[in-house]
């Protein structure tokens, strides 16, 4: 977890020569409560497991022998690019004003995960309680690693959030301040420098993405123990851990622990494929996987912090879900491809285009949109101020809407609904719904879900008592009848399914539903 605590004493590593021109990341890792396992973050500690290297042949491979690779060259010109962080935070700027607990994880890619745990902030405490909290100053350490000759360091967003001082100790055990250049808790990336000198060694970033079965090498500073050197290999790509809508982890099972936080994992050139960022552990410590921010990530924002200290961009202003196979044959899609709309934000550059809820995005630019999250990496990717062209699937056919991009918006509403005797059943389909406007913080639109048979198909399909429906089919609802015309409708035009578009709590999600009338 992302406790800050005391370095581990280390004892002075000796120097090494790199080779020049080379760029080297820093391993950190975050935690992330997921069911009975966690994602760790690597600049706490934890106990940990060194992992042996994979021999095993798969039958399909080639016959000849493949022999283990040694590291030791490659180590040897790289290491001394690695370099620990020591921080030195102010826990009072994220300590919750009624526990004194801080929330570590605030302004993370993580933070959703904790922020319903009793950290005390006012979103979840009473803010009438809260109560001034005693100044403290906390320590823990992580990792980076050199992207240039003139101190440029790479680590990550959680190891030197709410810092007050930066120390880095390199491999040489020299000890040097840095200063935060500028962080992004979105991806979990920081950029901080050390000044003085114009001959630090540093790393280059992997231009091309590793392969799964590639053997990589992680290096960083587990437990505070100073520059540590683990090996494994590739064993997954674009892993989507739910931290955020620009998941697209590198998975290793190159053993990483709390400390390597935003440090590097190496391919066998010696180029930076991936900052570690988190692991996934049921007891805090390694168990072989961990997740790399990947190379590509790191060369689009690293340029942005260093230039502007923050990152810009693109927003659309659209709420975005997968289109199933259900969905596209709804609305007539030959391919269960694109992101579907389920409401443009007011006041957003895709409502003064006139998207609207069932329109699908098939394709940004000219370019296939395969799904949700392939069209926000690429709208945010654009920035603000651009211009694009968005391929539209409306209506049964494909249409092109221009538009230019604003900045990244947040939104939150949220309705509870009641139980109301001015009802309709729909029994085929196991629920009862009653006009929004009879329910007490409904709002004005649409129908509310107020039962739900748990054995039929209403229930099967995720659908709650509280849900409310504010369009069936390509019309809106404002009675029980609506939904009624909306399934008649498409059973008349040979469909064995409609959408209905349903919002529950702060979002909206189309799903489709079988034509059961009454």
């Amino acid at each position: 977890m992302h406790t800050m605590e005391p370095s581990a004493p280390r004892e002075p590593a000796k120097k090494t020569r790199c080779l020049k021109g080379r760029l080297l990341a820093s391993v950190a890792l975050v935690a992330l409560m997921t069911g009975s396992a966690a994602l760790y973050s690597t600049n706490a500690f934890s106990a940990g497991v060194l992992f042996g290297s994979p021999t095993g042949v798969a039958a399909s491979a080639p016959a000849a022998k493949i022999a283990v690779p040694g590291f030791s060259d490659l180590v040897s010109a790289v290491k001394p690019a690695v370099v620990s962080v020591r921080v030195r935070a102010d826990e009072t700027l994220h300590t919750s004003s009624l526990t004194g607990r801080a929330m570590p994880f605030e302004g993370t890619p993580f933070e959703k995960f904790f922020k319903d745990l009793p950290w005390g902030n006012s979103q979840n405490g009473d803010p009438n309680q809260q109560r001034a909290q005693p100044h403290r100053i906390i320590q823990g350490m992580g990792s980076g690693f050199f992207i240039s000759s003139d101190g440029y360091i790479v680590t990550n967003n959680h190891v030197v959030d709410h810092a007050v001082k930066v120390d880095v100790i390199t491999d040489g055990g020299q000890t040097y301040h840095a200063k935060v250049i500028g962080t992004d808790p979105k991806t979990d990336l920081a950029l901080i420098k050390v000044d003085g000198k114009t001959d630090f060694p540093f790393v280059k970033l992997a231009k091309s993405t590793p392969r799964i079965g590639d053997w990589v090498v992680a290096m960083g500073n587990p437990f505070g123990l100073g520059g540590t050197v683990t090996a494994g290999i590739v064993s997954a790509e674009g892993r989507d851990i739910g931290s955020g809508p620009y998941d697209n982890f590198i998975q290793i099972d190159a053993p990483v622990n709390r400390g390597n936080s935003g440090g590097p994992t190496f391919n066998l050139k010696g180029e930076v494929i991936g900052v570690n960022t988190a692991i996934y552990s049921p007891s805090g410590g390694s168990v072989g996987i961990a997740f790399d921010i990947p190379a590509s990530t790191v060369a689009a924002i690293i340029p942005q912090l260093r230039a502007h200290g923050q990152v810009s961009r693109g927003w659309l202003g659209v709420q975005i879900q997968n289109v199933s196979k259900d969905i596209a044959e709804s609305v007539g899609l030959d391919k269960a491809l694109g992101a579907l709309v389920t409401t443009a934000q007011s006041d957003s550059p895709a409502m003064r285009a006139g998207l609207k809820p069932g329109d699908v995005v098939v394709s940004l630019n000219g370019i296939a949109v395969k799904d949700p999250k392939d069209l926000a990496r690429r709208v945010a990717a654009l920035g603000p101020n651009r211009s694009i062209e968005l391929g539209i699937w409306r209506n049964g056919r494909k249409e092109e809407v221009k538009l230019t991009l604003g900045r990244m918006a947040e939104k939150t509403p949220r309705v509870v609904a009641a139980q109301t005797e001015n009802k309709k059943e729909f029994g085929k389909l196991g629920l009862s719904v009653a006009p929004a406007s009879e329910i007490q913080g409904a709002g004005d639109k649409g129908v509310v879900i107020v039962n739900v048979d748990p054995s039929q198909e209403a229930a099967k399909l995720g659908l709650r008592r509280g849900d409310i429906i504010l369009r069936a089919g390509n019309r809106d609802v404002t009675k029980p009848q609506d939904v009624n015309a909306a399934m008649a409708a498409a059973k008349s035009a040979g469909r064995s399914k409609t959408l209905l578009l349903v919002k529950r709590n702060n979002s909206e999600q189309f799903i489709a539903v079988p034509v059961k009338v009454g």
